[in-house]
């Protein structure tokens, strides 16, 4: 038998529901503040968590005055706000479960999602989230409100926010106990969400998230004492997505404040006003904000860019010190404190300067890059986890934090290797089920309580994990030699400060290819400074360009396997993009539609 991995910390008992974790912060800390956000005029307006408590309990009222019973499910669709959290909590209040929708999803898909988990109400941001349920209402029986976060609606199958509170307010008045008893009536075992895989292929599957699961992930988290009632947190993730889930209930649990906006340009000026001490991201904001920060410095000639990457190695060995355990010795300390005043805290600044650690998630990062913001002092702490598994598996500690690998099993987990390298997850973080597809089920539901990951992985001797691939992605040449593209392409990224993307093509191919595309914001900055257009079209084919990508490549190409070695790429004359079907919402390359989009291309390689 392959042998089991747990967590050195012991598991802290905490609340058996997401809601009894909601009421107990709204009685514990009611004057304490719990949220900022950007008002009307855009200044930033805040809520204490009494606040928080007597908003959510009028939105519960108004959802069971129009009959939202016990487990039933409401959608939300729409960005990350305020609103859309104060809906999600009032959801929690009525007992009910949050069925979440991606602003970017399509009417039919829309149309699939509400239909599959039999949503009765949905909380829409604006008249265009509106219009994309109207387009389908035929197909749509169950629903029978909308409620607008922006709009007045039309009365009756669509009403305005204020509507619902006033319904609210009028089913407390007749009965202030009402939102109190159905919250006390929520068990452990009821269903709490149901987020839709965003998934590379085919339909979305719906899975299951109970209250008791929610719960653990808010012990477990506390437990690990890298987070306290005095951070703060900056939450712009996508509340469609189980990472901006998790990071709520995390803040449930310990109290502290989050500023919520979920404009993804508007972060690193965000972080400039509210100076967030954590925040989370996934690996594409990490990469644009190194791409960003390189280039700064490559524009401001040789010695800006030695500078940078002289501090950045100043950086990486005095935390690397500081992690072994051995005392910088004097000249490292003398060196470090030069480092950090001229290089280090500039990089720590341009993130508000009170950033103590980052957690990042969703897809690999590159060590590199992870490297980047540890020599600075701002040490990125990935995790592992899934959908399926309530966002976290696995999570990296600071004193024990390793670039490339995503950390040690949480408290309460219990990972396993099998004998084909997948990753198994026993914990009670994992899904009831996939919602009406009993099949699916059965195959990532195992005997004995494990959870099969469909992840390729492995541990060191520290019993930190890593990953090496999606275990459907792994490709194998028509030599016979298998290719992880995944590894591949985030080194790729560290390596060329003007790529976004990297998509790697080998499946039954007598050698490797890549499709490459450019970071507009990158590639925009460098062509000012070289007096070249910057549209992605002509810096694709610009001989520059293409040297500097063609130069990351053979760099990339000098710590592959002969058989991994990228021996052509295309440079895309476009980014990829979730409007054209080739990333999923939280940033994920569909990689069968990328290569669908391209066939043309990718077979011209191989004539």
């Amino acid at each position: 038998m392959s042998a089991i991995y747990n967590a050195r910390e012991e598991l802290t008992k905490g609340h058996d529901s997401f809601t009894a974790m909601l009421v107990h912060r709204i009685e514990e800390t009611p004057e304490r503040e719990a949220f900022k956000f950007p008002g009307a005029d855009g200044a930033w307006e805040s809520l204490t968590w009494g606040q928080v408590g007597e908003e959510a309990a009028t939105l519960a009222a108004g959802l069971i005055a129009l009959g939202s019973e016990s487990e039933q499910r409401v959608a939300i669709a729409g960005d990350t706000s305020m609103n859309w959290i104060l809906a999600d909590l009032g959801i929690a209040l009525a007992g009910g479960a949050v069925t979440t929708v991606y602003s970017s999803t399509g009417a039919e898909d829309v149309a699939y999602i509400l239909s599959d988990s039999n949503s009765h109400i949905l909380f829409a941001d604006n008249e265009g989230q509106l219009a994309k349920v109207l387009e389908q209402r035929d197909n749509l029986p169950e629903l029978h409100k909308v409620v607008l976060f922006e709009g007045e609606g039309d009365g009756d199958f669509s009403i305005s926010l204020d509507a619902l509170r006033e319904l609210g307010r009028e089913a407390l008045a007749a009965d202030p106990n009402l939102v109190k008893e159905r919250a006390a009536a929520v068990r452990p075992d009821h269903l709490a969400t149901l987020i839709y895989t965003s998934g590379t292929t085919g339909k979305p599957k719906g899975v299951e998230i109970i209250q008791e699961s929610w719960g653990y992930c808010g012990e477990a988290l506390s437990s690990l004492g890298v987070m306290s009632a005095d951070d703060v947190q900056l939450l712009w993730l996508p509340m469609a997505h189980v990472f901006g889930s998790v990071l709520l209930t995390c803040q449930i649990e310990m109290g502290f404040m989050t500023a919520v906006d979920g404009r993804v340009p508007k972060i690193m000026e965000n972080c400039a006003v509210i100076k967030p001490t954590f925040m989370g991201a996934v690996p594409r904001i990490f990469e644009k904000v190194h791409a960003a920060i390189t280039a700064m410095a490559r524009a401001g000639g040789p010695e800006k860019e030695q500078g940078l990457a002289w501090g950045v190695s100043v950086g990486q060995r005095y935390h690397q010190a500081e992690i072994d355990g051995v005392e910088p010795d004097e000249e490292l300390k003398a060196e470090y404190k030069m480092a950090n005043e001229l290089v280090l805290s500039t990089i720590r600044g341009a993130l508000g300067g009170n950033i103590r650690f980052f957690i990042s998630g969703s897809a690999p990062l590159s060590a590199d890059i992870s490297e980047f913001f540890a020599a600075a002092g701002m040490p990125v702490l990935e995790g592992y986890g899934l959908t399926e598994t309530s966002a976290i598996v696995t999570i990296c500690r600071p004193g024990t934090r390793r670039g490339g690998y995503v950390g040690e099993p949480q408290p309460g987990t219990e990972v396993m290797i099998a004998d084909d390298g997948e990753i198994l997850v026993r914990s009670p973080a994992v899904m009831r089920g996939y919602r009406n597809n009993p099949e699916a089920t059965a195959e990532v539901l195992l005997d004995g309580g494990w959870f099969a990951t469909g992840d390729i992985g492995e541990f060191d001797e520290y019993d930190r994990l890593k990953i090496t691939d999606r275990k459907k992605d792994l490709f194998k040449t028509s030599g016979g030699k298998y290719v992880a593209p995944s590894a591949i392409e985030s080194q790729f990224k560290a390596l060329c400060g003007l790529a976004s993307n990297m998509v790697v093509h080998a499946n039954n191919r007598k050698f490797v290819s890549a499709l490459i595309t450019l970071d507009p914001e990158s590639c925009a900055a460098w062509a000012a400074a070289n007096g070249k257009p910057a549209d992605l079209e002509s810096l694709s084919k610009d001989p520059e360009v293409q040297a500097i990508v063609q130069a990351s490549v053979d760099k990339l190409n000098e710590g592959l396997n002969h058989w991994e070695k990228i021996q052509k790429f295309v440079i895309l004359d476009r980014d990829l993009s979730i409007e054209s079907g080739e990333l999923t919402p939280s940033l994920k390359v569909k990689r069968k539609v990328v290569e669908a989009h391209n066939q043309e291309l990718l077979d011209a390689f191989y004539v």
